[in-house]
């Protein structure tokens, strides 16, 4: 069906194209979220990823700050970039999410292609148009959406031509951005969430309750209360959060040795790494990187 005229969507469909961790992988995911299956905390992938919400509202976070999206706006998550979407109460979302790696190094194009993904590390990597280059853009989707279901033999080759010159027109058009923050906060809101925010560009650092009281101008105890309120998390668990989330992936995507991959990451101790990555992960470190480099090879 579609969805205003504009955009072909199917509850439940999907087009795959090789595994997420092969050079070249897509994945469109047609489905719907509601707000009691919202993630707890945020997550990272080491693939890129496209959302695109096709109902009126959704709340995502970047790294710790929230951005509103409406309707057809197209949120770019380079890979590694901690992330997640939070629905409302109410009728369900519908959404539609691309993950997808390019290849790299492929001759005489690869500034080309670098181009292209520079899209998603602008710094607010949301793109909202104009009808008019709204149906330019999704017309390009739509035809991925009818050629997925053929059994054309070059099925996969236009795929991924076809997203090729999505991004090309994201490219072409990131000037005519109409994209405005329209969050609507509390002060104490904004606060609390550029708190959050400070952690996640300074996780590595020392970071306590007292630093941050300080350097935001909150009382101690007034941000302890309001932190967790507004975030769910008590600022210690949030602070471990990050900095886990953040060990993840260099255990993923590194040969780091781990306790110098913990010190990087803001733990002091490797007793209290230890503790705090299975408290959180529910395995020792080792583990999860030998785990999940088995995975992606």
């Amino acid at each position: 069906m579609l969805i205003q005229n504009l955009v072909l969507y199917e509850n439940e469909y999907f087009i795959h194209v090789n595994r997420e961790n092969d050079p070249l992988f897509y994945f469109f995911d047609y489905d719907v979220r509601t707000a009691d299956i919202n993630m707890r905390f945020q997550h990272f992938h080491t693939f890129y990823e496209l959302c695109i919400p096709l109902c009126p509202r959704a709340t995502h976070f970047l790294e710790g700050k929230p951005y509103e999206l409406q309707t057809f706006d197209i949120l770019g998550i380079p890979p590694t970039v901690l992330h997640m979407t939070q629905y409302p109460e109410g009728e369900a979302c519908k959404r539609l999410i691309v993950r997808f790696n390019l290849p790299r190094g492929v001759a005489g194009l690869g500034n080309e292609y670098e181009q292209l993904l520079g899209i998603f590390h602008r710094e607010v990597p949301i793109f909202r148009f104009s009808p008019e280059i709204r149906s330019s853009v999704f017309r390009k989707l739509n035809d991925i959406f009818l050629l997925a279901q053929k059994t054309d033999p070059m099925r996969n080759l236009i795929i991924h031509l076809k997203f090729i010159e999505f991004l090309t027109l994201l490219f072409l058009h990131q000037d005519q951005n109409e994209y405005t923050d329209e969050a609507q906060m509390t002060p104490t809101e904004k606060k609390i969430y550029a708190v959050a925010s400070y952690i996640h560009t300074h996780y590595a650092e020392p970071l306590s309750l007292e630093l941050l009281a300080q350097k935001f101008f909150i009382g101690s105890c007034y941000l302890s209360h309001q932190f967790k309120s507004i975030t769910g998390f008590t600022l210690t668990d949030y602070i471990q959060m990050t900095r886990v989330r953040n060990l993840q992936s260099m255990l993923i995507n590194t040969g780091i040795p781990i306790t110098e991959a913990a010190l990087s990451c803001g733990f002091t101790s490797f007793s209290q790494f230890n503790r705090v990555f299975q408290k959180h992960i529910g395995m020792a470190p080792s583990q999860y990187r030998k785990q999940n480099r088995m995975i992606s090879e």
